[in-house]
């Protein structure tokens, strides 16, 4: 019974000698974990928890909250690997953790919310699509783990994603809900074109279209945009909070038609990398 729970390893164990894992495992039995390696995940997790319960909610026809739920694990999914840089608790478990999580809350959730909500109509047509969209989330996860390892990406690149992210994917995705609660009926007549919209997004979301990341931008601020952002920050809460749904669908929308504006930034930047290789006489980027 004593190895019925594990003691908890964040970070994988290196190929050794028999002995020295059975000393590492004796001591890790015994050495205490820190917190600040147990929050990030616990953060995660919470995540999962929102994700499957929209489900839940999707199939009990509860639209709202498990929406709702969805863009609370958004935000989650987002806050969980900054916790973590803060306290100085990464971990390989964290990271697997992590797109385990996503490929739950915005590869599979979804899916299924939309074909409660619609797809279904379409019965095993809209069924296959569902299938489609989180199978490509998952290809999407995946590829985008094997990217972190890569060492020599440009730093600049790092201010892109390959294809569209998760949570974006998972947001967009919901759109028809989003027109559905503003007061367009998604009734059976409006089904193919959730299915053809769903098609879409999963497209995207394992295709090499650079979208806007971001990630790059400076860590501090200049003084002037200190209020400006306190602002904007307000305004956008208090939107989210007072028009939910109105504010999600324009920013839906807003960022389905700044895909193509990203797309055409990388490609200049990618040619000004080429020319500057060129008269450096270095061969040109990948």
């Amino acid at each position: 019974m004593d190895d019925l729970f594990p003691p908890f390893a964040p970070e994988p164990n290196e190929p050794r000698p028999n002995e020295a894992r059975a000393n590492e495992a004796r001591t890790r039995r015994f050495k205490p974990i820190p917190v600040r390696m147990i929050i990030p995940n616990m953060i995660t997790l919470m995540a999962v928890c929102l994700g499957l319960t929209a489900v839940r909610l999707a199939f009990e026809g509860r639209f709202e909250p498990a929406v709702i739920a969805i863009v609370v694990a958004a935000v989650l999914d987002g806050i969980d690997g900054r916790v973590a840089r803060l306290l100085k608790g990464t971990s390989r478990f964290g990271a697997e953790l992590d797109s385990l999580a996503d490929f739950v809350n915005f590869g599979c959730a979804p899916a299924l919310i939309l074909y409660a909500f619609t797809l279904h109509h379409l019965k095993s047509l809209g069924w296959i699509v569902a299938l489609i969209f989180a199978i490509a989330m998952a290809l999407r996860l995946a590829r985008f783990n094997v990217m972190l390892d890569d060492p020599d990406r440009p730093e600049w690149k790092k201010d892109y994603f390959v294809g569209m992210p998760a949570p974006a994917g998972a947001l967009t995705a919901l759109l028809p809900l989003y027109l559905h609660f503003l007061g367009l009926g998604f009734g059976p007549a409006l089904a193919p074109a959730a299915l053809a919209y769903l098609l879409v997004l999963a497209i995207l979301v394992i295709s090499t279209v650079p979208t806007y990341a971001g990630k790059t931008i400076g860590k501090r601020v200049p003084r002037e945009y200190v209020l400006p952002i306190f602002v904007v920050t307000v305004a956008g809460f208090g939107l989210i909070i007072s028009f939910p749904f109105e504010t999600l669908a324009v920013i839906s929308i807003a960022y389905l038609c700044a895909i193509p504006f990203g797309a055409n930034q990388y490609r200049r930047r990618l040619k000004a990398e080429a020319t500057e290789a060129a008269l450096r006489g270095a061969p040109p980027p990948a």
